[in-house]
């Protein structure tokens, strides 16, 4: 059979749909003549290579690439190689000869890439995206009824049930968080948005990007080249980076950003190849081998580690750290600065075209920032990207990257536009920023009211206070203003928007890609937490052992009315050992709800993808902790010993474990707090246990509160097992007494406690049992699927009243201040004059320093932890990775100190180590407190650590939390009323 094939057949299998557009449609500005180049070289090799490859066929090209491969002795061959496919030191090789200096490669790697693109002519898609009138606000209590009290949680929660029903008007006021803002953001720019913190930047990005708030309103309109947003899929045609860090602390960074690369999938990467592909047998133009090969390992959906993990990791400098566990609270792992890089990372793995980053450089070093922002712009540019990035406090070089910049304050922009007019705007309102005044720090600082004064440069002109609404009217009559909504006023033409921009599938791969991705993601995470199923399989070896000891079977007769309920308590305890087994799984799914709320509202995957995995596999965890239940202790307390009793009965305990693990997972997917999610767990286990049959009979409930019993798990276990027991031979014998004569010993029990009779009822329950398993699984999905996160701390807006006081005690504070600085500065010179002179302090007035000042010095502090074994794995032969490396130092009394260095450099654990805060790992070295050797039962108590990690209790206010860590710190002879005081 032929390797190829006609140039209709060809044509044929390259098209793809795109409405009526064919991907050559897509691919191609609409009336442009395609460049044609015959780009055949003479060069013999590239001939053989070039011939090697138009013997595959379509599929097979789009999948193979002929790369050179150097032996084990040296010599360098070329071989076909399928790319999709390639092994981890292939994929360092290719990574290393595109990028072996990123700082120098990787802008000329980018213009190869579209040098490829362009040279026949196919246009790479650009998105603009524009909001007009763009409007948020929502909903907030005033002054002390924000605080979560548990009087003002009642009051909220009867109020806004009343409110629904139009009994009550609203408490709430409304707080206005955007207000009527237009703009528009194009490709191929940077953009940068500024703001001091609260104006409003968050929730603009979030907005562009189709995730609000839920709580929020949203008024006005948003389109991506002339498109509503109902019109397509926005979440996978932008990606919104968050300024939280949530990722699985469990897997690696490379893990996370595979996993990430492969549900997104590929977008039209593929579709692109295809058509690059064809166009480039048409013109006779050999492709840059290296550019070819880096397009076909990253254009296949599917792959569980692609090539495009490896460049995201060179780019963003997580190469060093790619096979180290991220890490969490309980897990040691990557520095706050390389989380923050691997969230960014884990949407640039992904399609988009639009980027909104909102706060990337928040644990970055300067030089970091710099570099990756420096990336992000040759990407913008050379691809033709769409981007906006939001930072605090960007340093100068970083801000002169940017092309334009949206300065918003207040919820309104005061300017939007290229940022070399930005300070020409400013000088036309009369403010300056001085020469070595940073730009970015100016344009923060003029809109605030203790900052603005400083920078009036008309002197002619007395000075009064520019609110940001008059700045943002004097832009709008601003010549860049005007420009803006003179464009705004004209719609988009729709028809130059490519066709391949707007993204109109809902999930990148299709839904048995996503269940494979989603499960194998699954399976690691159980091996990560490996040591909790072995915690509870232990767990349930040692109740077994208790069990059958309380039990023994030569305690335990039969035949008579009394033993049986010696058997109905084994039952009940057996029941509760193994429905307590599985309330773990509420903190495991608790622990991994922020992740997943993240991931399905970028659309990662829907709900049942992450779910149905979860329920799958813990099938084999069901069967093993029950079978060594029953194994255990079925014939060593003695219950029936035919053999059909016995795996009647691990069916059983089988079918209530995962009932339990199910009924947790949606309890902990309604609860979504540890808090909420705890309380609302115990008390179904109380009505559970209670209604279950065992403590109070059926027909000992009221008939009000029967219908309890036929809904609660627990009675369907209890009769099945129950059933399963007495109905044995052994308990036939006939009973004496006259009132049951007629009635065995074993129906008498089971009359007795309002159970079921019948030997078929086994199986009903069984069934029902399976079925309240499914119930609470197919519930567990409709939560994650229409339920969101718990909203997060809401700022509290003041009373009008106390507002004016703390403005008037703000201003007499001022001006007290001012009065007092000349005397306050003439009492430290005088303090430091007298030490000069050796006099008594006590005879100048001043302030004594409540401690004694002390120094503390380290000498060849060297800090270790054990080798990650992810990193092993790689071959890596060493037993310990060194953290801290002969580091020598000293810290005086009066004088500050900075400790700087780059991301991952180590200086939270140089601080964690002085600071005696490290609990695993290898230490050695001196540290010394004053010339003492440190002793940390006594050094905790005269240091303070302020940690990077803001962990704080969210129900107490911050007068509230200041007064209680000032209390801990008190001596404890100081008095109740002086602390108070």
């Amino acid at each position: 059979m032929s390797a190829t094939i006609s140039k209709d057949e060809l044509s044929k299998s390259l098209r793809m749909s795109f409405g009526s557009a064919s991907v050559r449609e897509v691919f191609t500005v609409p009336g442009e003549d395609v460049f044609q180049r015959n780009g055949r070289e003479n060069d013999d090799e590239d001939e053989l290579k070039w011939a090697a490859m138009d013997r595959l066929s379509t599929d097979d090209g789009l999948r193979k690439d002929v790369l050179k491969q150097t032996l084990d002795d040296g010599k360098i061959v070329h071989q076909e190689v399928d790319v999709t496919n390639l092994r981890l030191k292939d994929k360092k090789k290719l990574m290393e000869s595109i990028l072996k200096i990123v700082e120098e490669d990787y802008e000329r790697f980018l213009l190869r890439l579209r040098d490829r693109i362009d040279r026949v002519g196919i246009d790479i898609p650009k998105i603009e995206v524009r909001f007009e009138h763009l409007s948020i606000e929502g909903d907030t209590y005033v002054g002390s009824r924000a605080l979560p009290t548990l009087w003002n949680a009642t009051i909220n929660f009867v109020e806004g049930a009343l409110e629904k029903i139009k009994l009550v008007p609203s408490k709430k006021r409304a707080v206005k968080i955007l207000r009527d803002v237009s703009g528009i953001v194009k490709p191929s720019r940077m953009t940068l948005l500024l703001g001091p913190p609260g104006g409003g930047k968050t929730t603009l990005l979030k907005a562009l990007a189709a995730v609000p708030d839920k709580d929020l309103r949203v008024a006005g309109k948003i389109n991506y080249c002339g498109h509503e947003l109902s019109d397509f899929i926005p979440q996978r045609t932008c990606a919104y980076i968050s300024q939280h860090d949530l990722h699985h602390g469990e897997m690696t960074v490379r893990e996370t950003l595979d996993f990430a690369g492969r549900s997104l999938g590929v977008g039209t990467r593929y579709e692109l190849l295809k058509e690059l592909s064809r166009r480039e047998k048409e013109l006779g133009i050999i492709p840059d081998p290296e550019i070819d090969a880096f397009m076909k390992a990253t254009a296949v959906a599917g792959q569980e580690s692609s090539l495009v993990t490896d460049y995201v990791l060179k780019i963003l400098g997580l190469d060093t750290c790619a096979d180290i566990m991220v890490g969490d609270q309980m897990r040691r792992g990557i520095s706050g600065g390389q989380k923050k890089r691997l969230t960014t990372g884990e949407m640039l793995v992904g399609p988009a075209k639009v980027f909104f980053m909102d706060e990337i450089s928040t644990g970055l070093d300067s030089a970091t920032t710099f570099q990756i922002v420096k990336y992000m712009r040759q990407m913008v540019h050379i691809m033709d990207v769409t981007m906006i990035i939001s930072l605090l406090q960007p340093a100068p070089e970083t801000f002169d990257l940017f092309d334009d910049i949206i300065l918003l304050s207040e919820g309104r922009i005061v300017y939007q536009g290229p940022h070399e007019i930005v300070l020409e705007f400013f000088e036309s309102v009369g403010f300056k920023c001085p020469e070595r005044k940073g730009i970015a720090d100016f344009l923060q600082e003029v809109t605030s009211l203790k900052d603005q004064e400083q920078y009036w440069f008309r002197k002619k002109q007395p000075y009064r206070f520019i609110t940001v609404a008059e700045f943002a009217e004097h832009f709008s009559n601003f010549h860049v203003g005007r420009e803006l909504f003179d464009e705004l006023g004209v719609a988009y033409d729709k028809s130059k928007a490519h066709p391949a921009a707007l993204v109109t599938e809902k999930y990148g791969i299709s839904n048995m890609e996503l269940f494979k991705a989603c499960f194998s993601r699954e399976w690691l995470l159980m091996k990560r937490n490996s040591f909790l199923y072995m915690f509870k399989t232990f767990q349930i070896i040692i109740m077994a052992i208790i069990a059958f000891t309380v039990f023994s079977r030569t305690e335990m007769k039969v035949g008579q009315i009394a033993d049986g309920n010696k058997f109905c308590g084994a039952l009940f305890f057996s029941l509760i050992n193994v429905m307590f087994n599985g309330t773990a799984e509420l903190a495991l799914t608790l622990f991994r709800l922020p992740v997943f709320f993240k991931q399905r509202d970028s659309l990662f995957y829907p709900a049942w993808a992450f779910a149905l995995p979860i329920w799958l596999l813990r099938i084999p965890l069901s069967f093993m902790e029950s079978l060594i239940w029953i194994v255990l202790t079925y014939y060593t307390i003695g219950f029936a010993p035919a053999e059909s009793r016995f795996f009647r009965q691990f069916l059983v305990f089988f079918a209530l474990h995962q009932m339990t693990l199910s009924l947790f997972r949606f309890i902990a997917a309604i609860g979504r707090t540890l808090v909420v999610a705890n309380t609302i767990g115990t008390f179904t286990l109380l009505i559970v246990f209670v209604l279950g049959g065992f403590i109070v009979a059926k027909d000992d409930l009221g008939p009000w509160i029967k219908w309890g019993y036929y809904v609660s798990p627990m009675s369907y276990a209890q009769n099945a097992i129950a059933i399963n027991e007495f109905l044995d031979k052994r308990w036939s014998t006939s009973n004496n007494d006259t009132y049951f004569s007629e009635e065995t010993v074993g129906k008498v029990i089971l009359k007795s406690r309002s159970m079921y009779l019948d030997e078929y009822m086994f199986w009903i329950c069984v069934i029902a049992l399976f079925a309240f398993s499914f119930l609470f699984n197919f519930c567990f999905i409709l939560a994650l699927t229409y339920m969101n996160p718990s909203a997060d701390s809401k700022s509290v807006t003041m009373d009008d009243d106390k507002s004016k006081k703390n403005e008037h005690g703000n201003r007499n504070l001022k001006e007290s201040t001012e009065k007092s600085s000349a005397s306050t500065t003439a009492t430290f010179e005088d303090i430091d004059m007298d030490v000069r002179n050796n006099k008594r302090v006590g005879k100048k007035r001043g302030m004594v320093l409540p401690f004694q000042p002390l120094s503390l010095a380290f000498n060849h502090v060297n800090y270790s932890v054990d080798m990650p074994a992810e990193m092993k794995a790689k071959g890596i032969e060493e037993t310990c990775l060194q953290l801290l490396r002969n580091v020598s130092g000293a810290f005086r009394p009066g004088v500050l100190t900075a400790l700087v260095g780059v991301s991952g450099a180590g200086k939270t654990t140089l601080m964690d180590v002085l600071a005696g805060r490290k609990t695993g790992g290898y230490t050695d070295g001196s540290i010394i407190i004053s010339g003492y050797p440190k002793n940390q039962s006594t050094f905790a108590r005269i240091s303070g650590y302020c940690e990077q990690n803001d962990i704080h209790s969210p129900h107490v206010t911050v007068y509230e939390s200041l007064i209680y860590s000032a209390w801990l710190r008190l001596s404890p002879d100081v008095k109740k009323e002086t602390r108070k005081g």
